[in-house]
């Protein structure tokens, strides 16, 4: 009988080891890279500052606008550019009426972007887009507002960026008033890329 109860009790304890196990492996993350730029600064940035209310769960967690790469042939809807297509961060899709804060940058002028990482990762490339002329910034971001040739594209050949990184490139000639940035990292090893919109004004 103390062998049956032994076994019953090795049993059950296995039983909870496996489940525990198996919980742990549902709730951890599914990626080990995170980022977003600072400079222009992000929406999801000027979230996390707190600069903007209203911004729920980016928040916390800027450097988590991930979606599928491929942009622009792939990747996250129209609408839902700014968000990388998560529900959850669907205030980054957000016009606001246009009253996002936006960086001042000079068109046809050398400038500096920089991206901060949480976590690097083996990535493709780096590109930048820019909103053709008579953008309405009152309107979510679709691919027929941007200019669908990056103005600045840095390889990385499947090489791990610095968790500061930045790329010198020149802004677009040609440009004046209100614009947004596209920024999109794309990693090397996953079917992924993130995100980041930086609204400006040359």
């Amino acid at each position: 009988m103390r062998n049956t109860r032994t076994a019953r009790r090795a049993g059950a304890a296995a039983l909870g080891l496996g489940v525990v196990a198996g919980i742990s492996l549902a709730v951890a993350p599914t990626a080990s890279s995170h980022g977003y730029t600072d400079t222009p600064i992000s929406r999801q940035k000027l979230c996390a500052n707190r600069t903007v209310p209203d911004c729920g769960p980016i928040q916390w967690e800027p450097q988590s606008v991930e979606g599928p790469k491929g942009f622009p042939a792939a990747g996250p809807a129209d609408g839902r550019i700014c968000s990388a297509g998560l529900g959850q961060f669907a205030q980054l899709d957000d016009p606001r009426g246009g009253s996002w804060p936006a960086t001042r940058v000079s068109s046809g002028q050398s400038y500096t972007f920089r991206w901060q990482f949480t976590a690097n990762h083996s990535t493709t490339d780096f590109k930048y887009y820019v909103t053709k002329n008579g953008w309405d910034p009152t309107k979510p971001l679709t691919r027929s507002a941007l200019e669908l040739q990056p103005f600045l594209t840095v390889a990385y050949n499947g090489a791990r960026p610095p968790m500061t990184t930045t790329h010198q490139g020149a802004l677009p000639a040609g440009k004046s008033g209100r614009h947004l940035i596209l920024a999109v990292w794309t990693i090397n090893d996953t079917g992924n890329a993130f995100y980041a919109c930086s609204d400006v004004q040359f």
